[in-house]
């Protein structure tokens, strides 16, 4: 027993005081420029500033599709890009440029809504992106007028 610990005391030592080499010297100059410059870019984002976030499509027929153009300029001092955009529902459809969008340059995100629903409905899209908020929503709206002859489904009246 006494050997076995005597062992596992001399390599235990013999491993803490192998290690000779000096980390700093192992340090490559070109990596710690390249994180230094990182760093000091860490709190540079992207903006997106829109025209507008929100657009009124008036008064539109059921069924009729729709399309808008949401235009942007990245004021930010670093690339925009956008990883995702999603509608609120399946009516709204957005379309965004899969690309990086350098700072200074302009970009589109057009916006498809099917027509669907009746009365006045409002959509939204949310756009997740490298900004500082991580997430930009536009909005459409409209009044949708139903069908000729479509029968109102939530009217607490019913006809015999």
């Amino acid at each position: 027993m006494k050997k076995t610990v005597f062992i596992a005391v001399a390599l235990m030592a013999l491993v803490f005081t192998s290690c000779k080499d000096n980390a700093a010297d192992k340090v490559n100059d070109e990596n710690v420029a390249a994180a230094a410059e990182r760093d000091a870019n860490s709190g540079k984002f992207p903006v997106m500033a829109f025209e507008e976030t929100s657009f009124d499509f008036g008064t539109i027929e059921q069924g009729v599709a729709q399309q808008h153009v949401f235009k942007f300029t990245n004021t930010g001092e670093s690339d925009l890009v956008i990883v995702d955009a999603k509608g609120s529902c399946g009516c709204t459809v957005p379309e965004w440029p899969k690309a990086p969008i350098a700072a200074g340059a302009d970009g589109e995100i057009l916006v498809k809504f099917n027509g669907s629903g009746k009365n006045q409905i409002s959509k939204t899209v949310t756009i997740t992106c490298n900004t500082e908020k991580g997430k930009e929503t536009l909005s459409i709206k409209a009044f949708v007028n139903p069908k000729e002859g479509a029968a109102d489904t939530k009217s607490p009246i019913k006809v015999n």
